[in-house]
């Protein structure tokens, strides 16, 4: 915690490759899991295994924008910059993280270390633009927060876009 009082909050701005319209969040030394498992109650847009979480994103291939920020306490959701606010708890192993393209021999970004170590951390993943076709037209958007916080339930915080529905519809 900074000395004011606010979270200390280390941003990364990422260019990530997308496929199948997924991305993958792995911890150091594990593997993308199956996900076989939706999460309850259901947040539609991730799903998480111990030390891997996958994040489905708009469009079905392409480049998008991530944005994530890893702090030492909870930041603070950005409610009205985005249609779609999702939480979930996460397990890391290890306390170091990298945003992986899809299908394992892609690109994987490095994440700023998780601040508490290896240990329980919540994730808020924000998405605008989900329901576009083409990315980069509409500017489209994937901004994830990682926090330290023990585990609680999944949690949708906002929900409007049809692409989100369909994504709760389906599990």
């Amino acid at each position: 915690m900074s000395t004011d009082g606010t979270p200390v909050v280390h941003v990364k701005q990422l260019d990530v490759e997308v496929d199948y319209g997924q991305a993958y969040l792995v911890d150091e030394g594990c593997s993308v899991g199956g996900f076989r498992e939706v999460p309850n109650p259901p947040v539609g847009i991730i799903r998480v295994e111990k030390g891997s979480a996958l994040l489905f994103v708009g469009p079905q291939w392409g480049t998008v924008e991530f944005t994530v920020a890893v702090a030492d306490r909870d930041p603070g959701s950005d409610l009205d910059s985005y249609e779609d606010i999702v939480e979930i708890s996460y397990e890391s192993p290890s306390g170091r993280l990298s945003l992986q393209e899809w299908g394992g021999g892609r690109r994987t970004h490095p994440l700023p270390p998780l601040p508490a170590g290896p240990g329980t951390y919540r994730l808020r993943y924000h998405v605008r633009g989900m329901d576009e076709e083409i990315a980069i037209e509409i500017g489209d958007h994937y901004f994830l927060q990682i926090w330290p916080e023990p585990p609680r339930d999944p949690t949708v915080l906002k929900s409007t876009s049809p692409s989100f529905q369909h994504f709760l519809d389906s599990e």
